[in-house]
């Protein structure tokens, strides 16, 4: 990975890209720490984190699921998420939400995360929509597993767990610039992104200097 590599950009990125490309209402992504526990690293929307953050709490859903058996879990209606998983349905059907869907973090044998797609319209994901959401997923996971981590695992696990650290800190400058301002968390993490790419920054700089100064 290049010195100026923003993890947590670039997973956002890919997030939008999914929502925009997939004609999906909303996508986010857990990544895996150095003990095997699934995070929520990045979202396209407030609602797809607070909704990954659900399936954390009950330790069940797609992405759950789609982590720890590197498999897809697609095309998932409402009746059929209460079945599989009572405890994240009621978060499904309160965010309306018709339909959800996770793709594995895979190169080969090791997963790394899963991202979650979600669907507020009729229709399934087809299959065409899939197979473009498994290869962001996997191009995602071609950049996190980059020559050098390959050759130093270490390396991965450090900067894995450096992206789950640095996200704790964003959340907690994002909270503190929507309270000050008055303002949605959204348009906070908004504003903060902009910033950053505005003054060449990483985002994790813009958020640790804004809490500083109470943003």
């Amino acid at each position: 990975m290049v010195d100026d590599y923003d993890v947590i950009d670039f997973l956002h990125t890919l997030t939008e890209a999914a929502v925009e490309l997939l004609d999906a209402q909303a996508a986010g992504l857990m990544l895996a720490d150095q003990r095997g526990n699934v995070q929520v690293v990045a979202s396209s929307s407030e609602e797809s984190r607070i909704l990954e953050l659900f399936e954390l709490q009950h330790e069940q859903g797609p992405c759950i699921d789609s982590y720890r058996q590197g498999r897809q879990v697609t095309n998932v209606e409402v009746l059929e998420v209460e079945r599989r998983w009572p405890g994240f349905s009621a978060a499904v059907e309160t965010s309306g939400f018709t339909s959800v869907h996770a793709l594995p973090m895979r190169l080969r044998d090791e997963v790394v995360g899963a991202m979650n797609v979600f669907l507020a319209r009729p229709g399934a994901l087809s299959e065409e929509n899939v197979a473009l959401g498994q290869g962001l997923a996997d191009n995602a996971t071609i950049g996190l597993l980059h020559e050098r981590a390959v050759k130093e695992k270490h390396l991965l696990a450090e900067q894995l767990q450096g992206a789950l650290n640095s996200r704790v800190l964003i959340e907690q400058a994002k909270g503190v610039y929507a309270e000050r301002h008055q303002v949605e968390v959204s348009v906070a993490f908004t504003t903060m992104r902009a910033l950053a790419r505005h003054t060449g920054q990483p985002l994790l700089l813009v958020a640790t200097q804004g809490h500083r100064r109470h943003v």
